[in-house]
């Protein structure tokens, strides 16, 4: 326990984490009927924002930063915000955590929302010009080394976000963008090879290089990034980097309490968290079961998940505070999960998993070559669509999304891994 003080409380909620999944805590945890106490901290000194711009308008220059801040619910105006401020330990059993201001705050509830962090690559070479995008700082500091003349790009990581930034990049006149991955096609993990061939096409034929199947293994310069150099030894030029190589949980502070931290913070079919009823966990750091699906705990970091699970994660934790078990009557948790990523002047938009049905891609409407939506199936089972091309397409995609959401649980367990 640190030499700090020991904040006095009655009935209190923490939320650890202020981005959207946090303030969703907040504002669910009101509308769950809450009238408790409520203090959220959060390590960055803004309120929650909006982060799927800061790839695309934010960085393109078409939306500035202070556009992204959530305008919180009047209910939540009496909500304690503990801003620049983070949390570095919890004693579970205690129902206390400790901040790095020398603050202890204890509670009755405590909701984990801390998120994730971008990994880094762990290569030799000066650090100067090598970017994450992650935070409003981040996006900043990119945008303004993108639209510095003569710019040459080298995106490491195909997935949703290096994709992105590829082209948010071609988009600001940039004539020197590539993108580096060791798989062989991007974003074939969430898609599959049918849409991934398809999405390499569009982004090939509006300027995007690539050099896929090799990763990084190390940068050339002195004081700043001159070069990428990749595993076979080729050196791609390089002003600037981006790194999008995945994310981390930020997960540390909960260590020590026989918490399972493996990928995220693993929960139950309700949310909560080490058998904990007084303790759940939201958004990207949740590893939780699917009701819908194969029951496999699984974190999902899409867009609706952090407003899914407050909604849900809130009802749980607001029944046990008020009689120490009525979120047991509650429904276990059963989203269908939901994204979309905008791209150069195209769009995919998913509804549902596709990635459980990777093994059987069905073409629906369309062709891969202009247009299309693709079914993804275990058995006859439709369990994800996801729609690659322009706005009638992805309004297709959302007819499927009554159909995923009538569908009774998935009879075959374990069915992917």
């Amino acid at each position: 326990m640190p030499d700090g003080t020991q904040v006095p409380d009655g009935r209190r909620v923490v939320v650890v984490g202020a981005s959207m999944a946090g303030l969703r805590a907040a504002e669910q945890l009101r509308a769950a009927g809450w009238t408790g106490a409520v203090t959220v901290v959060g390590d960055e000194p803004h309120m929650p924002y909006n982060r799927p711009p800061l790839s695309k308008e934010v960085l393109a220059g078409k939306a500035p930063f202070d556009s992204l801040a959530f305008t919180p619910k009047a209910s939540t105006a009496d909500v304690e915000w503990r801003l620049g401020t983070k949390a570095v330990a919890a004693r579970l059993a205690e129902r206390a955590v400790d901040l790095d201001d020398g603050t202890t705050l204890s509670y009755d509830g405590l909701v984990v929302a801390t998120g994730m962090r971008p990994r880094r690559l762990r290569c030799p070479g000066p650090q100067a010009g090598r970017h994450t995008v992650r935070t409003l700082a981040d996006a900043q500091g990119l945008r303004d080394e993108l639209t510095r003349p003569g710019a040459r790009v080298v995106v490491v990581g195909a997935g949703f976000i290096g994709c992105e930034v590829a082209a948010t990049a071609v988009g600001l006149g940039v004539t020197e963008v590539t993108v580096v991955d060791p798989l062989p096609l991007p974003m074939v993990g969430p898609l599959g090879p049918l849409l991934a061939h398809a999405l390499l096409r569009r982004h090939e034929e509006r300027g995007v290089r690539f050099a896929l199947g090799t990763g990084v293994a190390g940068f050339e310069g002195d004081d700043r990034v001159t070069g990428v150099v990749l595993d076979d030894g080729t050196v791609l030029p390089a002003d600037i980097v981006v790194e999008s190589v995945g994310s981390t949980a930020n997960v540390e502070w909960l260590d020590g309490n026989g918490v399972d931290l493996a990928d995220g913070v693993r929960t139950d079919e309700w949310l909560r968290v080490g058998g904990r009823p007084e303790v759940v966990a939201v958004g990207d750091v949740a590893r939780f079961p699917n009701a819908r699906y194969d029951g496999v705990p699984r974190r999902v970091e899409h867009w609706s998940i952090p407003t899914d699970t407050a909604k849900h994660a809130a009802k749980v934790l607001a029944a046990h505070l008020a009689d120490g078990g009525g979120e047991l009557a509650l429904a276990p948790f059963a989203p269908l999960p939901t994204f979309w990523s905008d791209q150069h002047d195209f769009r995919l938009q998913s509804f549902g998993a596709p990635v459980l049905g990777r093994d059987d891609v069905r073409i629906l409407d369309g062709d891969p070559d202009g247009d299309v939506l693709v079914g993804y199936h275990v058995g006859d089972r439709l369990v994800g669509v996801v729609a690659l091309g322009g706005h009638a397409v992805a309004s297709k995609a959302a007819r499927y999304r009554a159909e995923l959401l009538k569908q009774p649980a998935l009879s075959v367990q374990g069915a992917v891994k």
